[in-house]
């Protein structure tokens, strides 16, 4: 037997990606009231961002019920994770690698009339 009242069915908003604040705002003006088992006060919670919900964005529920949310991903689930260091490092060559200037010498490039660079030679012993 499904009891009925006046009211008629709220549709439940989509909270992921909103601020704690901001998703017990959204969740009381559409009559809702938000639950965090992973955040016993949830006012306390401000800045973390809703990761997911239940029921789903847009099911239809009697007014009053309880949108359960989660603030972070389960073991093994995602998440950000360490980014830092980055491996393999960017490749050396800076100078090698640069562009020429536009309608300048290219680079490594002599000016005209600058004499040759000596190299050492190495006789064999």
């Amino acid at each position: 037997m499904r009891l009925v009242s006046g009211k008629a069915d709220v549709r439940v908003p989509r909270l992921v990606g909103l601020m704690a604040v901001d998703a017990y705002e959204t969740a009381r003006v559409q009559g809702l009231s938000l639950h965090a088992s992973d955040r016993p006060d949830l006012r306390a919670a401000v800045v973390d961002h809703v990761v997911r919900q239940y029921p789903r964005p847009g099911a239809r529920v009697p007014p009053e019920s309880t949108v359960y949310v989660w603030f972070d991903f389960g073991e093994g689930e995602g998440g950000g994770g360490i980014r830092e260091p980055r491996v393999p490092c960017p490749p050396p060559g800076g100078l090698r690698r640069e562009l020429p200037e536009p309608g300048g010498p290219e680079p490594g490039a002599r000016e005209p009339g600058a004499p040759t660079p000596r190299r050492a030679v190495l006789s064999p012993p």
